[in-house]
């Protein structure tokens, strides 16, 4: 199983939130990296959703995952992936390549925005916290 997992949000090193120090204490950081992608900040989280245009990049870490299926279990919980319940989860687990900050390329788990974000504003610089937060 893929051990690299993109985080992008209130898992990030310096976001101070309780599960970004689980996240910390069952992975590895690999460092800084980025993905296509826009960002939009939901309510107290954002949302990453995928955008074709290589200048829209969302920037954050990859982790590899000391215990891939055991955190992967966690990590769905904290994002409120019920399995079964494709249709009313707000996010969707998908590996997606991600560029670190080295320019080396691999393929990790990211999870996606899947509702509409209309009523949201966009994130222009792609990077979470930001000023406003």
């Amino acid at each position: 199983m893929n051990p690299h997992l993109f985080v992008y949000g209130t898992l990030l090193s310096t976001a101070g939130h309780p599960n970004g120090a689980r996240l910390q204490r069952e992975a590895r950081l690999v460092g800084e990296a980025s993905i296509a992608g826009r960002l939009y900040r939901i309510e107290r989280y954002p949302g990453l959703v995928e955008d074709s245009d290589p200048q829209q990049r969302v920037h954050g870490e990859v982790y590899a995952l000391n215990d891939p299926a055991q955190a992967l279990q966690w990590l769905d919980a904290y994002e409120g992936i019920q399995p079964g319940a494709h249709d009313r989860n707000e996010y969707e687990r998908v590996e997606r390549p991600v560029r670190l900050a080295s320019g080396e390329q691999l393929t990790a788990w990211i999870y996606l925005y899947r509702n509409d974000i209309a009523p949201f504003r966009l994130i222009r610089d792609g990077r979470w916290p930001c000023a406003s937060s």
